[in-house]
């Protein structure tokens, strides 16, 4: 195996022996990192979003497909876990991608990440947490014109803690843990414990969640298919920790704990949470066609003033994860612009002296979140099949980095006493690999999906133009892109022989 690189004496050398100036403020611990990869999961809200789906498709026996996405997020999880110690560098994704292959594969890999950021935080704000925020107050939720003054009023706001400090958003996403845990699979309990002292009207038991209930003319394997939507929608982000890796203290011990638990622990608590609230449905028929089942299923047995607390503490989620989402939009935003990648890549990689932030290139997140946000208010239907979006961006994030994996591993040197697969690698790699082509297969090639496709690949069009107007020139003439890791270890053994 080679040893191109070794463990740097300093966490400054994490950053410097990659070519960069540590300039982002270390002050993440374990907890806060953790923090940011949980909230950006929010079991919350995948399934306050997508519980409805699965049972209108698949009825009750579809929550079993969720462990079924948790192991094989895991399996992703561990690849992206030790990529974490060997290339600790903000944008991790891209970087991971870059410095594997090669500075256009990391281009295409870092677009398809801010993709991925910008349409998935403008249609959660838009078409979750504003609706429900208008529907807790009593205020009219089918005024189009409100519930988009709410979602850009929650967006700058997210974006504002971010330009204060990443402590502060560190802050809320610590906050939005204990509401997940407590108000949402809390909840779940509570209901769960309601429905065995009184059970259910029909008088189900607990082989009602092995009940399948598929629609009209609709093949098994097809409903199995779309179900699965729920653990494969809500069971992504967790690489957001790797984004904060310059601004966490003993970053690779620290990162790759924070991966696997974010990931192990959103997958235990969010198939008790399933259980719970799919166990005491109290009529499946009603459930199925309402647009907010959590809710009703909690009115029946809680009443009012319970349903509207969890439709806050689902707000709240919403709220938290675009918090850490912005943050990490930033951060590869801000790495990209480093490497010379982006158009205004000299303002864009600047960090501001005070706060230790990338101040310019959260402004830019905010803004391509706001314009899309205004593009959904005048095309409602069209903004509908950009958050179909957030499915699929991140799968082709994962499938190209475990194939940079998968091609270039051999060339990481394993640190001292950090996370390493060891003889696990290639068994990992390769389920790892097989489990993402079914999902991907599963995204694409259903009708209900396919609309989202062609966002990908317009999302690609637009990178791919900027390529060959701007970024093709710097990439020919060197004034951009990342060394791949075989080229820095030349660089270091030539450096060492002068």
């Amino acid at each position: 195996m080679s040893t191109e690189h070794t463990a740097p004496a300093t966490e400054d050398g994490a950053v410097n022996e990659f070519g960069y100036k540590q300039e982002l403020k270390r002050v993440l611990r374990l907890f806060a990192v953790f923090s940011v990869a949980f909230s950006i999961i929010s079991i919350t809200t995948g399934i306050f979003l997508n519980f409805g789906f699965g049972i209108t498709h698949l009825g009750p026996a579809s929550i079993w497909l969720w462990p079924i996405a948790a192991v094989g997020q895991t399996l992703v999880a561990l690849i992206f876990a030790e990529l974490a110690t060997r290339i600790p560098l903000a944008g991790a994704n891209y970087q991971w991608g870059a410095r594997l292959v090669g500075p256009r594969y990391g281009y295409v890999v870092g677009s398809l990440g801010i993709m991925y950021s910008a349409v998935g935080m403008s249609g959660i704000l838009l078409l979750g947490a504003s609706p429900l925020l208008a529907t807790v107050f009593g205020w009219n939720v089918g005024n189009p014109r409100l519930l988009l003054f709410i979602a850009i009023v929650l967006i700058v706001v997210a974006f504002g803690i971010n330009l204060i400090s990443i402590q502060l958003a560190a802050r809320v996403n610590g906050v939005a843990v204990v509401t997940e845990i407590v108000g949402t699979i809390g909840l779940a309990a509570v209901i769960f414990v309601m429905w065995v002292v009184d059970g259910s009207p029909d008088g189900h038991g607990l082989g009602f969640l092995g009940d399948t209930e598929t629609l009209p003319g609709q093949p098994l394997w097809y409903a199995v298919v779309l179900a699965a939507l729920i653990g494969v929608y809500t069971l992504v982000g967790f690489e957001a920790a790797a984004d904060m890796g310059e601004e966490t203290i003993n970053a690779r011990r620290t990162v790759p704990r924070a991966i696997i638990l974010s990931v192990v622990i959103s997958s235990v608590l969010g198939m008790l949470t399933l259980i719970g609230f799919t166990i005491a449905i109290p009529d499946l028929a009603a459930v199925q066609a309402s647009p907010v089942p959590l809710a009703d299923i909690t009115f029946y047995w809680l009443g009012d003033t319970l349903t509207k607390v969890l439709l806050l503490v689902v707000v709240f989620s919403m709220f938290a994860l675009t918090v850490v989402a912005a943050a990490a939009s930033a951060r590869l935003i801000f790495a990209m612009a480093r490497d010379n990648l982006l158009p205004g890549s000299t303002a864009l990689r600047r960090v501001n002296p005070g706060t230790k932030t990338p101040v310019a290139a959260l402004l830019a997140s905010l803004v391509i979140c706001v314009a899309l946000m205004l593009y959904g208010y005048a095309n409602g239907n069209a903004f509908g099949t950009l958050v179909g979006a957030t499915a699929l961006l991140p799968y082709l994030v994962y499938f190209l980095t475990v194939i940079a994996y998968g091609l270039r591993r051999r060339r990481m040197a394993a640190l001292p006493d950090a996370f390493h697969l060891g003889r696990w690698a290639g068994p990992v790699f390769v389920a790892a690999l097989v489990w993402l082509v079914a999902v991907l297969a599963a995204l694409i090639l259903p009708s209900e999906f396919r609309n989202a496709t062609y966002v990908a690949l317009g999302g690609l069009a637009l990178a791919g133009f900027w390529y060959v107007v701007g970024l093709h020139k710097r990439l020919r003439d060197g004034t951009a892109g990342a060394m791949t890791l075989s080229a820095a270890g030349a660089d270091r053994s030539r450096s060492s022989t002068r």
